[in-house]
């Protein structure tokens, strides 16, 4: 028997009712209504993510609103709207000329689970409302789906599509990932001090120098780093000048003849009169040869695609769930649920498929439990009498990118997302309609020619909501056991580690860090009950 309840919408009537399930052939027990009980189980979930962190987005790219509903955090939270605008103004269109002109100013407001600026640990509800729609625009879509575009497959599969953009496959509807996200974060930071950066390493032709790109990715830049030199000055004679005063050229990207950093007083001065271009890669020179290289694709009326390198730090040892909910699972499944990403790898990724096992492996070095922001209890190390203390093993590399059998080492979490080239373009395309007849198509409306410069906060609130889940599920495990976290400056590559292993030839053992370098000793707060 089942019982099933069903809403009629016009009316609002609520009708109860029991039935029989007829014996399924296949011999296991199972009715028809049970499956289809849990074929409806599934399909609700599908805008939900997480398991004890639950987020649920709504919204469309021309509706009303878009926005989300988060469910699992914690009570006790200092929380505004002013912790969440940050990164939605980072994400928000209309920032500079490299990105599409729509207009929205993403202004985020909190519905409910917060009272007085603190969270109550019920469902917080977040709403960002659309401003500059121009539903005009999709006229000529509506009967001829756009190429590379989900609006064939939309109507396929639930027998109609959104009248105006994309819908639920428009970028708009991650604002409610990112808005999640940068709750998940505040969270974070206060918890375990943990951090999460993303930065443009490439867009299409334009990568970063190698060096320069293991270099960011072993001391990852802060936030307001990769803001602040992957900004550039757009001039009056429409070249660009980047922060360090050095002058490049807008066609090519190539630094000007006699550019050196020599900006006297007067040209800084009028800097705040200068409009600015946000590449958010952080090396001026690849971010003008960027600019420069989606400035000749918009004259084209074409697009790029490109990569993003994120690094997660002071993620706690011991998080992700093996053996099908590995850390790195979960953020694969998070990155390629994003729009437009079309691939994912972490560490090495296939770049290690030619390195040999004597150089893939990170050789550990071992560190006092006085030494670390948190430490495992004895009886969890296993190996290691009670009454000695628990050494928290570093390793000196990290081509693994900070896990190992799908669980966080504590070494920084590295990993990188592909994203495809922007699909609406101006250019008109011979293409099919649904009828199936050969048309030509121009898509009309406003676009971005790179999603690049504004697609860091999207990676870095999916980040946040995959480790925020992660490190709740193990916590629950855990009990009142304190989480380990290593701090930044102890990572691979990090500055007091580089110290410690110079100064004993390469084996830290259980020396004493003198603490001069920066960032090497900062704790992260002890971790909730």
């Amino acid at each position: 028997w089942c019982f099933t309840t069903s809403v009629k919408p016009s009316s609002g009537v609520c009708t109860f009712a029991f039935q029989s399930g007829r014996r399924s052939r296949d011999g296991l027990g199972h009715t028809e209504a049970s499956r289809f009980q849990r074929g409806f189980e599934r399909e609700r979930k599908m805008s939900v993510f997480g398991t004890l962190f639950r987020v649920s987005t709504f919204g469309e790219s021309h509706g009303v609103g878009v926005g989300c509903i988060i469910d699992g955090v914690p009570p006790g939270l200092k929380l505004t709207e002013a912790d969440i605008q940050p990164q939605l103004t980072r994400r928000r269109p209309g920032q500079s000329a490299l990105t599409t002109p729509r207009q929205e100013t993403d202004t985020v407001q909190i519905l409910s689970g917060c009272e007085n600026g603190v969270t109550l640990g019920t469902p917080i509800g977040l709403l960002v409302r659309n401003q500059d729609q121009r539903k005009f625009d999709y006229a000529n879509t509506l009967d001829h789906p756009r190429p590379g575009h989900a609006d064939y497959t939309y109507q396929v599969k639930y027998g109609v599509k959104a009248s105006s953009g994309g819908g639920r496959a428009s970028a708009r509807e991650t604002i409610g990932r990112v808005a999640a996200g940068a709750v998940a974060e505040k969270w974070l930071l206060e918890t375990y001090g943990s951090t999460i950066v993303s930065w443009v390493s490439a867009a299409g032709r334009v990568s970063l120098p190698p060096a320069e790109a293991k270099k960011l990715e072993a001391q990852p830049p802060t936030r307001a780093e990769v803001d602040r030199l992957g900004m550039l000055f757009v001039l009056p004679d429409g070249n660009y000048r980047d922060v360090n005063g050095v002058s490049y050229c807008s066609k090519t990207g190539e630094p000007l003849p006699n550019a050196s950093a020599s900006a006297n007083g007067g040209e800084k001065e009028a800097e705040k009169d200068l409009k600015v271009v946000h590449t958010r890669c952080p090396h001026p020179p690849t971010a003008a040869r960027i600019a420069a290289h989606i400035g000749e694709l918009r004259e084209a009326h074409d697009s790029t695609g490109g990569i993003l390198t994120t690094a997660v730090s002071s993620i706690p040892i011991g998080v992700g769930e093996p053996c099908f909910d590995k850390l790195e699972a979960e953020m694969a499944k998070a990155m390629l649920s994003l729009p437009a990403t079309k691939g994912f790898e972490f560490g090495e990724g296939f770049a290690g498929v030619s390195m040999r096992g004597s150089e893939h492996n990170d050789l550990f070095v071992a560190r006092l439990p006085s030494e670390a922001a948190h430490v495992p209890s004895p009886a969890a190390a296993g190996a290691v009498s009670s009454s000695d203390p628990v050494p928290v093993l570093l390793s000196k590399t990290n081509h693994a990118g900070g896990t190992l059998g799908g669980i966080a080492s504590g070494q920084n979490f590295v990993f990188r997302v592909a994203i495809k080239a922007v699909s609406s373009i101006s250019i008109q395309q011979e293409s099919c309609r649904f009828s199936g007849k050969m048309d030509t198509l121009e898509v009309k409306g406003r676009h971005d020619p790179c999603v690049l410069p504004r697609a860091p906060p999207l990676v870095e609130g999916m980040a946040a909501m995959v480790v925020i889940d992660a490190v709740m599920r193990q916590r629950a495990r855990a009990g009142p056991c304190p989480l380990a976290v290593i701090p930044s400056g102890w990572v691979a590559g990090g500055p007091a580690l580089n110290g410690l292993l110079s100064l004993s030839g390469g084996e830290a053992g259980t020396a004493q860090a003198d603490g001069g370098a920066e960032g090497a000793e900062r704790p992260a707060k002890k971790a909730r009950a």
